[in-house]
């Protein structure tokens, strides 16, 4: 999807882009076909749970500014988690900017429907499904003992030549392989499972479920992900360690409801209709590939973006939303620097390193500790001690209006955490309540969870 956002953003600056989609079925012409019968096996999470987020919405209101219109069309719903403001906020009061932090969300096949009409539909860009790179073409040097790729050769046998080839495959990109080929030094990449698990339940109903408190709600060893979708859907996921072997029960659809009909602020989202079973999803990585190495670009001619570069665990959901921004990146980076190769990719990778990599490191440090406190909580041991300002500030959130408008913009990619410690409100705010716990979210301890899982 993000490769398709970045399609036509470029082809909107005058440049003919082909996309090449390894996926042979076009994308269907309602909602109901898009997650019934649309076949994506190119996607391993295509049926899972997914959110746009407000900075999602942002930048295509600057970049794509038709795509909120037609994402209601399809049927994609408006979210503000400003609604599901806790009752002990102590200034419920609106103010300018709130409209910020609203979001237009559905499900992956639907929303990833709507990107492909619009690539359809833009003069500049080409879509060939059904064909598969390779390998990458190389030609003369544009930076000494750098290889520079101009264009693709398909699995049948076609090269085809481009100014830049931009890698959206994802995060199972064969990139690395295909870059070595022609020469280039290895990508210095990060990659490791932290050892995620995830279970989902799709339901559609006449009254889609209010959210009470936050989307993501940590337990002791799980956590529970609380989604609205488009058409009158929405979605359940309890998600763990997959070393939590207890927690292979909740493929049963039955033990996942009794699970899930324990947790108060939870049990009314089993209020409709499944649309079939429980959906597993494991081997989740979190990975950063990094293009300059040592201040110097390994290859020229060919760029990665959104999950080709780096992705992390889908639980918060910011997948989709660093990868737009990224897309915006690409755009005005090759808006400067299309004829200079060498400066496009080290323009590419300073701009990445300082807008998007924070989300990215952000996460991953988030991934650590909550990978850790689910061990802890399994295993009976003493969980990390949890890092003082982010307690104070989810303390704080729980009564303060500034504090609660800042986390709400880290969940939904509006700011960095660094961004939002900064601030002077907030950070009086911190240390009014530093060394407060937040409130714990009611739910079963483990001992009860076992009792769920087992019985």
């Amino acid at each position: 999807m993000i490769g398709l956002a970045a399609a036509v953003m470029l082809a909107r600056d005058g440049h003919a882009v082909t996309v090449l989609e390894g996926d042979t079925e076009r994308a269907p012409a309602t909602a109901e076909e898009a997650w019934g019968s649309w076949k994506r096996a190119g996607v391993a999470q295509f049926r899972q749970p997914h959110n746009l987020f407000a900075r999602f919405r942002q930048v295509c209101d600057d970049e794509l500014p038709e795509v909120a219109g037609l994402l209601e069309k399809a049927g994609c719903v408006w979210v503000d988690y400003l609604a599901a403001a806790p009752p002990t906020l102590r200034d419920r009061t609106p103010r300018p900017g709130d409209g910020d932090l609203r979001f237009v969300t559905g499900r992956r096949p639907v929303v990833e429907a709507v990107f492909a009409e619009l690539a359809d539909r833009e003069p500049g860009v080409e879509v060939r499904r059904g064909t598969k790179v390779a390998a990458v073409a190389s030609g003369a040097s544009a930076l000494d003992g750098v290889p520079h790729v101009t264009g693709v050769v398909t699995t049948g046998g076609e090269t085809l030549p481009a100014d830049l080839v931009v890698d959206a495959t994802g995060r199972r990109t064969r990139a690395a392989t295909w870059l070595e080929a022609v020469g280039a030094r290895p990508l210095r990449e990060e990659s490791e499972d932290r050892g995620f698990v995830y279970y989902t339940r799709f339901f559609h109903g006449d009254s889609p479920p209010q959210l009470r408190g936050r989307a993501i709600m940590p337990m002791g060893s799980i956590s529970l992900l609380t989604l609205r979708s488009d058409n009158d859907t929405w979605s359940v996921t309890v998600f763990g360690a997959s070393a939590d072997h207890a927690l292979r029960a909740l493929r049963e659809p039955r033990v996942f409801d009794r699970l899930v009909a324990d947790c108060p602020l939870q049990a009314h989202w089993l209020d409709g209709t499944p649309l079939g079973g429980v959906r597993p999803m494991a081997g989740i990585l979190d990975s950063h590939r990094r293009y300059v190495v040592d201040g110097r670009p390994v290859v020229t001619g060919f760029v990665p973006v959104g999950d080709a570069w780096a992705c992390t665990n889908p639980s918060a959901g910011r997948g989709l939303s660093v990868g737009v921004v990224h897309a915006q990146l690409l755009r005005h980076t090759v808006r400067a620097n299309l004829g200079d190769p060498a400066a496009l990719a080290r323009d590419f990778h300073e701009r990445t390193d300082a807008v998007v990599a924070p989300s990215v490191r952000n996460q991953v440090a988030a991934d650590r500790i909550r990978i850790a406190e689910m061990t802890a909580a399994r295993e009976g041991t003493e969980p990390p001690a949890p890092d003082p300002a982010t307690r104070s500030l989810l303390a704080a959130a729980a009564v303060d209006p500034d504090a609660f408008r800042g986390v709400l913009e880290i969940v939904l990619c509006t700011a960095q955490s660094q961004e939002v410690f900064a601030r002077p409100a907030v950070r009086a705010a911190v240390e009014r309540h530093a060394g407060d716990v937040p409130p714990a979210p009611p739910g079963p301890d483990r001992a009860r969870l076992l009792e769920l899982l087992a019985a």
